[in-house]
């Protein structure tokens, strides 16, 4: 028996609280020993400060509270609390104290030791920008004591650190015409990386400059201390709110401005990784989400790298779909090359589009993806006539800082996952907005060429920034490339907003997930292998085989680029053709919210998923597809609609 909670978003614990604070003009979150949306007058001016502890391969040890105190005033507050960090080898104690007053200055410290002998990346504060700063004009000074006075960027940049944001003491940005936002760092160096290479959306200010070389050995007993001042700057010689809603009060999503029809991106999903095969009934679900495609990877070298595409060629014949097969080429290049050719002959897959990487890409760029690219082609297109694209199998900054030759692809590919650097629900919905921003970027990297995203997961599928070989995980622990959200309303929302996102980016082609099993659309047959800790429906479907399956029916129907007034809460994606309208929306908190829904006309009908009826639509999807919805009624030309916790819904504009 399952909670509602392990429905709503994987785990039988409550969320964190988030508790409302104000000092003065600036009012902020406090959740979990973090500071979050900082805002000015509804302006954000910061979008988290928190402290992060990231082992020797930039994992990071979570941080556990104890003790907080809370003194909380009408527009002043002051909160003290102990954490603790300990993973491992890991055993790393701080105090922290957050402090706020009523004309707008916060100061953040911390105070740690570390109790063990271990190896650290980073210990220290992280200050995020949000992305919609980009372009804001800063000045930035330095240790050295000058001064340079730049924007934040606009287009993602691929430098660490980003320049001039180095040997920083503090920046000041500009929040709106005569007011500054200061933020002041004591007991290290400073500088910033841009946070969307990897569609974080923000721009992160952390220490020890990655100059210094890591990882680096942390001697029990050493202590870390640091602090952070902020302060508004308000030089207007009238004080005055912004003017913030245009769509006037409450919760309002509909078609944006400007909005031009997009194509709808051809959706596929990747082969499971464990090899148990799909049941009749699991390949009948998997064939109602009408894929494009299904991924596969392909190491020659390995030793069930034959069978693995045997399975995949049958899978993909079952559904009568092609394969987009992955061919990952590592040295010595002849004899792989040689393995390459056999498996091809001997499997005859139904190749639908090939991508080639090197066995092993390099973070700071120089991977021979040419190199593998001139080696591998011959074979491929000897094979099969059909695209070839590469770029890379991991972050988008990879393919910033490697391009592969234009002349020698058809199209260039990344990957996205949304848990590189944080990894709490909020953290995860700020992602999807820059889903878009990476793939209009990898377009312009692409001279206009088509752009494919594959695959897309919830956790990385390997570290490919550690500095040496994974630790075994603990029994107490799931792997990491797993997430019990996989099986959980949140995830079904997440994935909803990266489909609209990286659709209204101009992604031609996107890979989702897996087909069965805990990073799959669908739990396996048998069930999870870690019952007590990845707690899903054996056979069962995960509610976000509903938003594909939603997209997968309404496909090749028309994006209409959309808006929400606050997408961190609810936001959702527009499908039209022939003058019909659907609306997929979700619900990305713990809370109801009504939103008022623009761009429909006449008789609409809504269908939920929510708490209530989601054990049902995983167990029995055929059935929950095809119960009648319920109509929705307008009010003044539109549509509101409340939305409990995590919920979803999908608004049809019936024919005439």
């Amino acid at each position: 028996m399952l909670s509602e909670s392990m429905f709503l978003y994987g785990e039988d614990k409550a969320l964190p609280d988030r508790v409302p604070l104000r000092a003065g003009p600036l009012e902020l979150i406090w959740e979990a020993g973090d500071l979050r949306t900082i805002k000015f007058a509804g302006v954000e001016v910061l979008r988290r400060i928190y402290v992060a502890i990231r082992d020797r391969n930039w994992g990071t040890v979570p941080n556990v509270l104890d003790n907080v105190r809370m003194d909380v005033g009408p527009d002043t507050f002051e909160i003290q609390f102990d954490a603790s960090n300990r993973e491992g080898p890991i055993d790393f104690t701080w105090q922290g104290r957050i402090a706020g007053t009523a004309n707008g200055e916060i100061t953040v410290a911390m105070a740690g030791q570390a109790n063990t002998t271990f190896w650290k990346s980073r210990i220290g504060f992280c200050v995020l920008h949000p992305a919609a700063a980009a372009g804001c004009a800063c000045k930035v000074e330095h240790v050295d004591g000058t001064f340079d006075e730049v924007p934040l960027p606009v287009l993602i940049d691929p430098d660490q650190p980003v320049q001039p944001f180095a040997e920083m003491v503090a920046i000041t940005h500009e929040v709106m015409p005569g007011v500054w936002f200061e933020t002041r760092f004591r007991g290290d160096i400073f500088e910033m990386e841009d946070q969307r290479n990897w569609t974080d959306a923000s721009f992160k200010i952390f220490s020890t400059p990655l100059r210094i070389p890591y990882p680096v050995e942390l001697q029990a007993g050493t202590q870390v201390t640091q602090s952070l001042t902020l302060r508004v700057h308000d030089l207007r010689p009238e004080s005055r709110p912004a003017i913030l809603a245009e769509d006037g009060p409450g919760l309002h999503f509909g078609p944006a401005g400007d909005a031009v029809p997009i194509t709808l991106p051809r959706i596929g999903l990747g082969m499971a990784t464990h090899h148990e095969a799909p049941t009749t009934q699991q390949i009948a679900w998997l064939a109602a989400l009408n894929p494009d495609h299904l991924r596969v990877d392909l190491r020659p070298a390995a030793p069930d790298a034959s069978a693995r595409l045997a399975d995949a060629s049958k899978l993909a014949q079952a559904l009568d779909i092609g394969l987009h097969v992955a061919v990952f080429l590592g040295e010595p290049y002849a004899s792989q090359l040689d393995a390459l050719a056999a498996i091809l002959n001997t499997v005859r897959p139904p190749v639908l589009a090939w991508l080639a990487f090197p066995a092993q890409e390099s973070f700071q760029g120089g991977s021979p993806t040419g190199q593998v690219l001139e080696l591998v082609s011959p074979i491929l297109k000897r094979y099969a006539d059909v695209p070839l694209g590469s770029g890379t199998d991991v972050d988008f900054i990879f393919l910033q800082r490697n391009v592969p030759p234009l002349h020698a692809v058809d199209f260039v590919t990344f990957a996205i996952n949304p848990q590189v650097h944080a990894f709490d629900n909020t953290s995860l919905t700020e992602t999807l907005a820059c889903q878009a921003m990476t793939v209009q970027s990898a377009g312009h990297l692409a001279n206009g060429g088509p752009v494919h995203v594959s695959p897309v997961t919830l956790r990385m599928r390997y570290n490919p920034y550690a500095t040496a070989a994974p630790p075994p995980t603990a029994p107490d622990r799931l792997p990491p490339q797993v997430d019990v959200r996989q099986m959980s309303l949140f995830g079904a929302g997440w994935t909803l907003g990266s489909v609209k996102y990286l659709a209204e980016g101009g992604a031609a082609s996107v890979t989702y997930y897996e087909t069965t099993g805990w990073r799959g659309v669908m739990e396996r047959a048998t069930g999870s292998p870690a019952a007590d800790k990845f707690r899903s429906l054996p056979g069962a479907v995960f509610p976000l085989y509903h938003i594909l399956a939603d997209v997968g029916e309404l496909s090749p129907w028309q994006v209409i680029p959309s808006r929400s007034t606050d997408p961190l809460a609810v936001d959702g994606l527009i499908l039209e053709d022939s003058g019909r309208r659907s609306c997929l929306l979700a619900n990305f908190t713990p809370s109801a919210q009504t939103v008022t829904v623009n761009g429909l006309r006449g008789t609409v009908q809504v269908r939920v998923l929510d708490a209530s009826n989601v054990e049902q639509a995983m167990r029995a999807p055929q059935e929950f597809r095809a119960a009648p919805p319920r109509p929705l009624h307008a009010v003044e030309g539109a549509y509101p609609i409340t939305l409990s916790p995590f919920a979803l819904a999908r608004l049809d504009t019936c024919a005439h």
